[in-house]
């Protein structure tokens, strides 16, 4: 068994639009901050599920965004899922008070202080990913409970020392 979603980080001001992730009930990302995005739908594309899932958490129409990636998650905690991972410029609209979206509090974060926000440890690999290369990456994080024990970008290991 596996799911498909999708995750975007918004960028605006040298700050991502980050989601504190506190009002689901058995949620897999609870108390942490992640993007906004969430689950495909049947038929959707991954470009289908970002824009949809973006306007559905934050009242906002992207305009301007690129697929930088897919991050595989294999746990032994939860089935396997495929990320697909964009960034974002551009957008119309207004976003909702960050209070009022259904599944957490939406926040514009300065990048350099989001590492220190409780994120999960393969997060920080990626948003590292989206700060300094501009090239498409495929990256598998496994995890044992919330603990990191490998990370594979373009199918070479990468060390987990911080």
């Amino acid at each position: 068994m596996y799911k498909n979603t999708t995750l975007c980080y918004l960028e605006q001001d040298n700050c991502w639009l980050m989601m504190h992730r506190i009002k689901k009930q058995n949620d897999a990302n609870q108390d942490k901050w992640v993007g906004v995005g969430g689950k495909f739908e049947e038929g959707e594309s991954p470009e289908d599920c970002l824009v949809r899932e973006v306007q559905e958490e934050t009242g906002l129409t992207l305009t301007q965004y690129r697929f930088r990636g897919v991050v595989t998650f294999v746990s032994d905690r939860w089935p396997t899922e495929y990320m697909h991972l964009f960034s974002a410029t551009e957008w119309q609209g207004h976003m909702i008070d960050g209070d009022a979206c259904a599944e957490g509090k939406l926040e514009w974060v300065p990048k350099q202080q989001v590492y220190n926000l409780p994120i999960w440890q393969g997060d920080k690999i990626f948003l590292r990913l989206l700060e300094q290369h501009d090239t498409f990456f495929s990256l598998k994080l496994v995890y044992e409970g919330e603990t990191l024990v490998q990370a594979v970008l373009d199918g070479k290991n990468l060390s987990l020392k911080q």
